[in-house]
């Protein structure tokens, strides 16, 4: 029998549907959930700018709102309802969702030549989170109740166990009255509520961990080392960061150790293979800007790695596509099924928890949206654009959505949806001869909103699931994501701004494109002007004229700044993406990668202009496709192609972490509890005390590179006296010993965590 032919059966939610008066949707709820989501956002963009990858962010909000109104509850506050805590843990979820679109898509408009603007940053947080959230809705009763049993939607019912762990005795009560069946048990919980405290010590650590090292130049940030022959130009390395082992503890062993083995094959295989092969050339290889014998292995992997990584991650996200194109088909068919077989049924039902925002007031909402996306002039869209954001939004948010109830947030391939999207509407674009610089602009648009508008459809579905297990009401839930939505997108344009900027250098033309000059003609185009900003805009006041120079000839393509006879003065080597780490000063940057983002730029590129190193980006195709052909999974391995090794090794490490406490924590609960479920042991290692610690580094550390890129520009001179210090006095940052010295305050949050991480949740419980 199909899955759309069966039914759910009955189902009786924790709080039940009638005669229920707890409290809900309040404003203590609704305002920490939101407070967290931007919280929990900003931390996320940090990541996918680094990695390309988010973790849930559902759990550790639920965690901290439980602990939080406990608090409040000892100082005479009243202490909050399961309802309230589910309010707050669906307003908390939307930044993450909104971080992962934002920061997968909106980097490539820097590789493609324009210019970051919030407002365009903004506009695409907005509207694509709004759409996913108003696209959902007519979906829920479909996916969510016509589906209960059948689409399991793990992360939503683990943090449906987390919200009845730490239930008040208010819900509890609630709860034993309706169930009496359940009064045998008391008003014992079969998990203990997981406590927040393990949280927040893991994002003091990484707070203050990351301060000490970036901030204050307490140890080396990197340590490395470089190989000589036979592996002449190899190198290992590890970034010592918090937040990097917290992602691979939370992504698990298999996806950290295939993601580092790519970075193995990049640095001390592919690099190598480059160096030996061009020691005796005597000219210079393109797209190579000088001989290889001359280059570092840094240098190495700018020229040629990068483009292969690229092409190693386009190659998987299409092969991932092709992958999902059956289950993709299956669950749009069945999902619109779904909608049309429960539609009628569900009218007139008045429980609840059977209680949406109107259709109408969905339908009024994807017109105005529609329209808005049409007005916005720095998306620079048109009507067929936003119809197809409409058709493309509409089928990847039903999939993304039945995806997310059959397999998890953490498989569901929305960078494969993106994919799709920029394929289809690049195809269409070149079809209808729209291949100017204007309509990159139009296609990313297009699949950023798409992007968004799936990630958090998924993300609702996940959060409805929970409110549906819990006794929730979608309406207020509904209109908790909303505010979720609006406040997360408010601040992740001015965030993904800053980090841009605070790790923007101003390259010195001379040094990279000698004798570059803008055509008279074009010269007389360029109307923009502009300045240099941060520490290098002291040593240059001057304004500019503003070139976006899309080829490679005389110098790598690029923004520059260009002076009033057309000489080329400054490259602008943007924070994310870009390429040079110094400063002329000698200052060190944060520069971040975003690999998905340049997967986006390349596939509209590589349709709309052809003008890719197309050899180099083949190869890394070809990799993607040996993999497939291996077994492995080609896209995680591809990011850790494109990705430094120092990013890929911390996470492997945490992956190892990870791999070692489950194993022990497993053994341990089959011993206490002969007839354990499956289910209960994932929602106990999603839920345990290391995942909670490992978030909590996530948030410290990332929190902790927001605001030291925030206050670079006000704490320039301090800056600079701790570097020339730390060079000159700190052997944890340079000298003989730095690299092994900087391994040591690492090795202590390790420890932290696989201390943390033993601890025994159910040592003293028993049987369910």
């Amino acid at each position: 029998m199909s899955m759309d032919a069966k039914t759910s059966p009955a189902f009786e939610p924790y709080i039940p549907a009638c005669n229920t008066t707890l409290r809900e949707f309040s404003a203590r709820g609704v305002i920490l959930g939101t407070l967290l989501g931007m919280l929990f956002g900003a931390s996320s963009l940090y990541l996918v700018l680094k990695v390309g990858i988010t973790v849930s962010a559902s759990i550790p909000v639920a965690v901290i709102s439980l602990t939080l109104f406990k608090l409040a509850a000892r100082f005479g506050l009243k202490d909050a309802t399961i309802l309230e805590h589910n309010i707050a843990q669906t307003a908390g979820s939307a930044g993450e969702s909104l971080a992962f679109g934002v920061g997968v898509t909106m980097p490539a408009i820097l590789i493609l030549g324009f210019d970051l603007e919030v407002t365009r940053v903004l506009s695409v947080a907005l509207l694509g989170g709004l759409l996913g959230v108003l696209m959902m809705i007519p979906l829920r009763r479909a996916l969510i109740v016509a589906q209960h049993g059948l689409l399991k939607y793990p992360e939503g019912t683990a943090c449906a166990e987390v919200l009845k762990a730490g239930a008040s005795e208010e819900s509890v009560a609630a709860h034993l009255d309706h169930h009496s069946k359940l009064t045998t048990i008391g008003t014992k919980i079969a998990l203990r509520a997981p406590s927040a405290v393990t949280i927040f010590a893991g994002f003091a650590i990484g707070l203050l961990y990351k301060t000490g090292n970036i901030a204050l130049k307490g140890w080396k940030e990197v340590s490395e080392r470089t190989f000589g022959p036979p592996l002449q130009s190899g190198s290992m390395a590890v970034e010592v960061s918090p937040e990097l082992l917290g992602v691979g503890y939370i992504i698990g062993p298999r996806i950290a150790g295939i993601t580092f083995a790519g970075g193995v094959l990049a640095y001390l295989l592919l690099i190598p293979l480059i160096r030996f092969f061009g020691e005796g050339l005597t000219t210079v290889l393109a797209p190579g800007g000088k001989l290889i014998k001359d280059m570092s292995p840094n240098d190495i992997r700018s020229a040629y790695i990068l483009y292969i990584g690229a092409g190693a991650v386009a190659g998987g996200g299409i092969i991932s596509l092709v992958h999902a194109l059956p289950t993709i088909w299956r669950g749009l068919r069945e999902g619109l099924r779904d909608f049309g077989g429960v539609k009628s049924s569900a009218q007139g039902t008045s429980a609840r928890t059977n209680v949406d925002l109107p259709i109408k007031f969905v339908l009024i909402g994807i017109i105005l949206l529609l329209a808005a996306i049409t007005l916005v002039p720095t998306l620079q869209m048109n009507l067929l654009g936003a119809l197809l954001i409409v058709v493309f939004g509409f089928l990847f948010v039903t999939v993304s959505s039945r995806l997310t109830g059959e397999i998890g947030s953490s498989s569901n391939p929305i960078s494969g949806m993106t994919v799709a999207t920029l394929l289809l509407t690049c195809l269409i674009f070149l079809a209808l001869g729209w291949t100017g610089q204007s309509y990159y602009v139009m296609a990313l648009s297009v699949g950023a909103i798409v992007c968004i508008a799936s990630s958090n459809g998924g993300t609702t579905s996940q959060d409805l699931k929970t409110g549906f297990l819990v006794g929730g009401t979608p309406k207020y839930q509904q209109i908790a994501l909303f505010v979720g939505v609006i406040a997360s997108a408010l601040v992740l344009g001015p965030i993904l701004l800053v980090l841009n900027n605070s790790g923007t250098v101003y390259v010195p033309a001379g040094q990279v494109a000698p004798g570059l000059r803008a055509a008279p003609q074009l010269l007389s185009q360029l109307n923009t002007h502009e300045s240099l900003r941060g520490p290098q805009s002291r040593e240059d006041a001057n304004s500019y004229r503003v070139w976006h120079k899309t080829d490679t000839l005389a110098g790598p393509a690029g923004k520059y700044l260009v002076d009033s006879t057309g000489a080329a003065v400054w490259l602008v080597d943007p924070g994310i993406n870009g390429v040079h780490s110094k400063r002329p000063d000698g200052t060190e940057v944060q520069k971040y990668q975003a690999p998905k983002a340049t997967l986006m730029s390349y596939i509209i590129k590589g349709i709309l202009d052809r003008q890719l190193p197309w050899g180099l980006v083949l190869l890394g195709v070809m990799i993607a496709v040996v993999l497939e052909l291996s077994g492995i999974p080609s896209l995680a391995f591809a990011v850790g192609v494109y990705l430094p090794i120092s990013t890929t090794t911390p996470m492997f490490i945490g992956g190892v972490i990870r791999w070692y406490i489950d194993r022990q924590r497993r053994k341990h609960l089959q011993a206490l509890h002969k007839e354990i479920d499956e289910a209960t042991l994932v929602a106990d290692a999603d839920g345990s005390p290391g995942v909670l610690a490992a978030s909590g580094y996530i948030a410290g550390g990332a929190i902790a590179g927001i605001l030291i890129a925030i206050s670079a520009g006000f704490f320039e001179s301090f800056d600079l006296r701790v570097t020339q210090w730390a060079e000159s006095s700190n052997p944890f940052f340079h000298g003989p010993h730095a690299n092994l010295l900087s391994l040591i305050p690492f090795v202590v949050i390790i420890i932290f965590l696989l201390l943390v991480g033993r601890e025994k949740l159910l040592a003293s419980k028993g049987p369910r």
